[in-house]
């Protein structure tokens, strides 16, 4: 980020330096690990895979490498929005939905039950392999 004066960085500045940030293939390979380590009838949030993989502001990178990972290389139903809200529109949150619910996670109402299904991520875990 380039500052050009000496006021501090808001909040918004730092959000919208971060959206832009570029890829980086160290952090996406982090994401993805964080991402596979999430068992059948687990999930977790986009906040959470972040910060597992040491990245703990970039949930919406995490967002952005689901939406540009090919079809079926992550199980990528297994990642929700905060409190366990499906964050997809139309056929795809219908289709996010009904795989989670084969795979045995329950719902109230809109969301998932995280207290039955978040997945606790563990720092041994996420070592490189």
């Amino acid at each position: 980020m380039v500052r050009r004066s000496n006021r501090p960085v808001t909040a918004r500045e730092a959000a919208r330096y971060l959206l832009r940030a570029p890829r980086s293939a160290p952090r996406d390979a982090a994401f993805r690990r964080a991402i596979r380590q999430i068992p059948r009838g687990k999930v977790a949030t986009y906040g959470q895979v972040a910060a597992a993989a040491g990245y703990p502001l970039y949930h919406r990178q995490v967002a952005q490498l689901l939406r540009s990972s090919p079809l079926g290389s992550l199980p990528w139903q297994r990642v929700l929005g905060s409190g366990g809200a499906i964050k997809l529109r139309g056929e795809a949150a219908l289709e996010q939905r009904m795989r989670l619910e084969m795979e045995g996670v329950r719902f109230r109402g809109k969301r998932v039950d995280m207290d039955a299904h978040q997945h606790r991520f563990r720092p041994w875990e996420m070592e490189e392999e």
